[in-house]
């Protein structure tokens, strides 16, 4: 009992230090899960066996290959183009550059989209005079939307794929169809979501589409060989299944090869590197590690479900919104982790496949609820952060909620009509 409480405690006291934002995020990460250590609810090795290396690794390969690309001055230059194409509405920019990360989210993965988008974002914001925060926090709904869609698209889905004996065709034909719904629907939603924040200059905008945008391009012949290494590591990031690997082992044999081409200084390139976000993922990851060890995240789960007397169709409603809170709370990936037995238990005495759909839309959507809830909200906030535009905690929760709360309710209805019923 005692672990329980002391473990729920500085769960609750980290939380809202992040939530608060009385310290640096990665401070209260990090403190928290030290904590855990320190006071012997984990040992030293059970809270870095709990660190997940794949996505610290996988992170810190594509902020590499980032940082070098952007030197090429092509963000730049598909900034110009997406806003042509929009006309240099602020709306439509939005709007492009929502369904380009949500659809690069199902076939690559979110994380790796925001590194390559959020570039691009900032240089466009700028250009028009605009904040950037409302193109962010569009990008970092749209993200967990659309990696909702496909296998490979979220670190969740690869973790229930794995457990459930799901292939990609099973995602692509089960979860696309609610995530091109959700997409649908907060696009429409946007305009109103964001009124008022998306206004632009009209002499700013015809500057901006008036540049030429060929004259962006800084360094050709480094642009041409980053193109190269960058479609082979997004190539490698599709077979990585088949090829045995991990994706943080494709992302930073991307990054070193990139650096070995273009004869980069690793001094200079390791700069660039967002090491406050990385080791704010080392803390948050030891900190519930602590809660996993302590039995809190399964017995909340296990006394829920338990309501439903092993009903199906309760079970998976249930299921699918305790998920959304949940990974909303402790980020969606250890959640899931979590639980997989659960769900196996509860799906050994029936075939009905709607628990594991549940826990995947439940994850998936639910990572957009808070600042912390999804991989790619921790990076796209901290990219804005280092730019000068940070995104708070509460401010972004203003507007996953709604989202996620419209995604949720739009997932119960599909799981009944296609799976309950």
């Amino acid at each position: 009992m005692v672990p329980l409480v002391l473990g729920s405690g500085i769960f609750i006291i980290t939380y809202g230090l992040i939530a608060s934002e009385r310290i640096h995020k990665t401070l209260a990460a990090l403190a928290g899960g030290l904590l855990m250590v320190l006071l012997g609810i984990l040992t030293q090795e059970a809270a870095f066996a709990h660190i997940d290396f794949n996505v610290i690794f996988l992170l810190a390969g594509m902020m590499i290959l980032a940082s070098i690309i952007r030197k090429t001055g092509v963000f730049g230059w598909l900034a110009i183009r997406a806003a042509r194409l929009s006309r240099g509405e602020p709306y439509r920019i939005l709007v492009v550059l929502s369904v380009i990360t949500a659809v690069a989210s199902a076939f690559l993965d979110n994380v790796t989209t925001v590194v390559l988008v959020g570039p691009i974002t900032l240089f466009l914001a700028a250009g028009l005079g605009i904040s950037p925060v409302p193109f962010l926090i569009a990008e970092i709904l749209a993200s967990n939307i659309g990696g909702a869609a496909t296998l490979i698209g979220d670190p969740p889905n690869i973790l229930i794929g794995s457990a459930a004996n799901l292939d990609f065709v099973a995602f692509l034909s089960n979860m696309t169809p609610i995530a091109v719904l959700c997409l649908l629907a907060f696009l429409i939603a946007a305009r109103w979501l964001f009124r008022g924040l998306l206004e632009v200059d009209p002499a700013l905008r015809d500057a901006l589409l008036s540049l030429d945008e060929r004259a962006m391009i800084t360094d050709p012949a480094l642009l041409r060989k980053s193109l190269v290494v960058l479609g082979l590591t997004l190539l490698g990031f599709l077979v990585h299944g088949s090829l045995g690997y991990e994706p943080a082992t494709i992302a930073l044999t991307g990054a070193i090869v990139l650096m070995l081409v273009a004869r980069e200084d690793p001094h200079e390139v390791l700069r660039e590197v967002e090491w406050p976000t990385l080791f704010f993922f080392v803390g948050l990851f030891m900190l519930v590690g602590g809660v996993i060890e302590i039995g809190l995240i399964e017995v909340l789960a296990d006394s829920v479900l338990a309501i439903t007397g092993g009903a199906v169709a309760p079970t998976a409603l249930l299921l699918l919104w305790l998920s959304a809170l949940l990974s909303g709370i402790v980020d969606n990936i250890p959640y899931t982790a979590t639980m997989i037995p659960v769900v196996q238990r509860l799906t050994a005495a029936s075939p009905n496949p709607a628990l594991w759909w549940a826990l995947a839309m439940g994850t998936d959507f639910g990572g957009n609820a808070t600042l912390i809830g999804a991989s790619a909200n921790v990076i796209l906030a901290s990219l804005a952060e280092r730019e000068g535009h940070p995104i708070s905690f509460w401010e972004f929760l203003k507007y996953g909620l709604l989202v996620t709360t419209g995604s949720m309710l739009l997932a119960t209805g599909y799981l009944w009509l296609r799976y309950l019923m």
